[in-house]
């Protein structure tokens, strides 16, 4: 179940985030503890990021001249919200998450066609590396289910990239803070490893096939499976918190 889960949730992940939100919960069914489910996950997510971010690269979608700043920064935050979340009750964290994913859901039904996007960012390139992307690598460390959305989303709002560019670029900061994540998680001790490596070839698999899904998707199609990813996992924390039970 949790290979099928991870291949799935690699697929998912690389096309528009929140594959966190199918691993984690699967884990958790499985009787694990939260942290120790929280750093298995991120062991088994970080080669599925890896192997998107390395088809990005390969096919210069992106460079890493232009993303090695970013992912630096993207793993600074990861690893210090890693840290932080030794210590705290993890299950506070789930009252943010529906908060932002409509916001996200919202965000790009409405935002404007990739074509009439208006290029001029809203924020400059060093102030953009500087804050909100070691705070989404902050979260990614505390938390994570999302991450891949909320770095789409930045780049698109804040930088004024259209959407494939911004996916393409998401992914090199998600296997960032993906990394970053983990060797905390590993100092930790909190990683079961033969769950993680089943899980980490399901995800690679995964992710390898949506690669190739990204390099040729209609930006719109794109769009949709976002809103359409945002507003399932909205439910399924709806669900999960009693709202709509």
């Amino acid at each position: 179940m949790l290979f099928a889960v991870a291949v799935f949730a690699g697929f998912i992940d690389t096309l528009a985030g929140g594959g966190g939100l199918l691993t984690i919960p699967a884990l958790i069914l499985t009787g694990i503890p939260p942290l120790l489910a929280l750093g298995t996950n991120k062991f088994q997510a970080f080669i599925g990021s890896g192997t998107a971010s390395l088809m990005m690269l390969l096919k210069k979608k992106v460079t890493f001249t232009e993303v090695k700043y970013f992912m630096l920064m993207a793993f600074v935050g990861s690893a210090i919200g890693t840290i932080c979340v030794q210590f705290i009750d993890v299950s506070l964290l789930s009252f943010v998450i529906p908060i932002v994913l409509l916001l996200i859901g919202v965000y790009f039904i409405f935002m404007p066609k990739a074509s009439s996007l208006d290029a001029k960012p809203k924020m400059s390139e060093k102030t953009y590396k500087l804050t909100a992307v070691p705070f989404i690598g902050f979260y990614d460390g505390m938390f994570g289910p999302g991450t891949g959305s909320f770095l789409s989303l930045s780049a698109i709002a804040l930088r004024g990239m259209e959407l494939i560019k911004a996916t393409a670029m998401a992914k090199t900061m998600n296997f960032a803070t993906n990394l970053g994540s983990v060797l905390v998680f590993l100092v930790y001790g909190q990683v079961i490893f033969a769950v993680g490596v089943l899980m980490m070839i399901g995800q690679a698999i995964g992710a390898y096939i949506a690669s190739h899904f990204l390099l040729k998707i209609d930006p719109l199609h794109l769009r949709i499976i976002v809103i359409i990813m945002c507003f399932l996992m909205l439910t399924k924390y709806s669900f999960q918190m009693g709202w709509l039970a």
